[in-house]
């Protein structure tokens, strides 16, 4: 029997790297229509964007999860084992902050790969609509909406399969990806693709900066600009809760732009007020929700058609609602109602409840008003369809992302369209025509 084949992908997020090892059955060229998910290794230390001042760390950070997977791949097959890095919105960041800077990280993580025996085709910055449409590749294909291995042994279409939209929340971007009911209108949103004989058109957009990581920060700049000293007042922090950081930690990111009378040395002292009226307040402010005269649209004027069809929300939708206990398809007005009551929280009542949650747990309240914003007033999901969204980590046992669907798709796995049979002429017609053009030259 042939070995299955291996291929091997880092996810370069904005606040995470995390390595996804792939396996597939060589013999059959992915005949069973199973890429099945072997190993997940969690990359220790911040994204490979925050190692712009010492590049070399961005690559030595990657070699304990190459060395678990060189333990996983027999030896026999690491060279043939296609490996990819890809980075998504805290790299696209970087690259518009400092090229230079960039480039340097990523020479740096390229040498690094490059010292293990393994097939390594290039690491590279996806655009935020790849990143939406690998993730909408990456839940269809593993929940078999595009195409299915039946009992013939072949591929077919499966009949009545509605395909789902995506929802990714990143670090410093989020990306909706579905296939609308209507003609996409705007180029820019547009999406085509064609698997194994049928099209796809779907609608796909990436907001940079509207990761929560990156929205957060957007939301104590706003909170900063507002207030008239150094302590400020944060609602969405639990009550009692206390931070201090300098304006240059504050503002050192794109997406929030320091007030000239800022001085970079000044500590700023942050004091939680959980009060989650004022919260959804300071939240909504970080969007512009009119869409003008443009049609329909998502927010801050970018064009998008209703929202229809299941959805499969991940990533950071789905850790902060996982958290809360609000991933069983809970109704929107029990959502509501439970985020309410873990805002009003005091500090020392949360600590005592989740003590093993205490790097973010100063966070979940705003990010979870962040995500019901996002979700109803900036996507445009209601009560009616909030019960199509889908809070899932994993499908088929295999975490969704966009990972596996970069890798089906420039490892070209995703099953090739059906070959058309072209029939020959009877063989006595051929016999015929050639003694026609012999003797016609004769």
């Amino acid at each position: 029997p042939v070995p299955p084949q291996y291929g091997l992908v880092f996810d370069a997020g904005s606040t995470h790297t995390s390595l996804y090892i792939y396996r597939w059955p060589a013999d059959k060229e992915n005949g069973t229509g199973i890429v099945s998910q072997v190993e997940a290794c969690s990359v220790s230390g911040p994204g490979i964007s925050s190692y712009a001042d010492d590049p070399a760390g961005a690559g030595a950070s990657l070699k304990p999860c190459l060395d678990k997977a060189m333990k996983i791949i027999p030896a026999e097959q690491q060279r043939e084992t296609p490996t990819y890095l890809g980075a998504t919105a805290g790299m696209r960041l970087l690259r518009e902050e400092n090229s230079t800077k960039a480039e340097q990280v990523f020479a740096e993580v390229s040498k690094a790969i490059g010292e293990y025996p393994v097939d390594f085709r290039g690491a590279q910055i996806l655009t935020g609509s790849e990143e939406g449409s690998f993730g909408w590749i990456t839940v269809n294909y593993l929940l078999q909406t595009l195409v299915k291995f039946s009992f013939a042994e072949k591929w077919e279409h499966p009949q009545d399969a509605e395909v789902l939209g995506a929802l990714d929340l990143g670090g410093a971007s989020t990306q909706i990806t579905f296939q609308p009911g209507v003609p996409v209108e705007d180029r820019n949103t547009s999406v085509f693709f064609r698997l194994y004989g049928t099209n796809y058109s779907l609608y796909s957009h990436s907001y940079l900066c509207y990761g929560q990581s990156q929205a957060l920060k957007m939301l104590l700049a706003a909170l900063h600009q507002a207030s008239s000293s150094a302590e400020i007042s944060h609602p969405c922090y639990p009550r009692g809760y206390q931070e201090n950081l300098t304006v240059a930690e504050l503002y050192d990111s794109p997406c929030v732009h320091a007030p000239s009378s800022a001085s970079p040395g000044l500590v700023l002292r942050v004091t939680g007020t959980g009060d989650p009226a004022a919260c959804g307040t300071a939240v909504r402010r970080l969007f512009n929700f009119s869409c003008g005269a443009r049609g329909p649209c998502g927010f801050n004027g970018v064009y998008q058609p209703p929202v229809r069809g299941q959805f499969f929300a991940f990533a950071g939708f789905y850790y902060t609602f996982h958290f809360l206990n609000l991933t069983r398809q809970q109704s929107l007005s029990e959502v509501n109602t439970t985020v309410l009551s873990f805002c009003r929280r005091n500090w020392t009542e949360v600590r005592v409840l989740f003590p093993q949650d205490l790097k973010y747990l100063h966070t979940y309240c705003s990010v979870a008003i962040y995500i019901l914003t996002l979700l109803l007033d900036g996507y445009k999901f209601n009560e009616h369809t909030w019960s199509n969204i889908h809070f899932s980590r994993q499908a088929a046992n295999t975490d969704i992302g966009w990972t596996l669907g970069f890798m089906l798709n420039f490892t070209n796995m995703i099953p090739a369209e059906a070959l058309l049979h072209v029939k020959g002429h009877q063989p006595g017609l051929w016999a015929g025509a050639v003694s026609f053009l012999v003797l016609a030259i004769v």
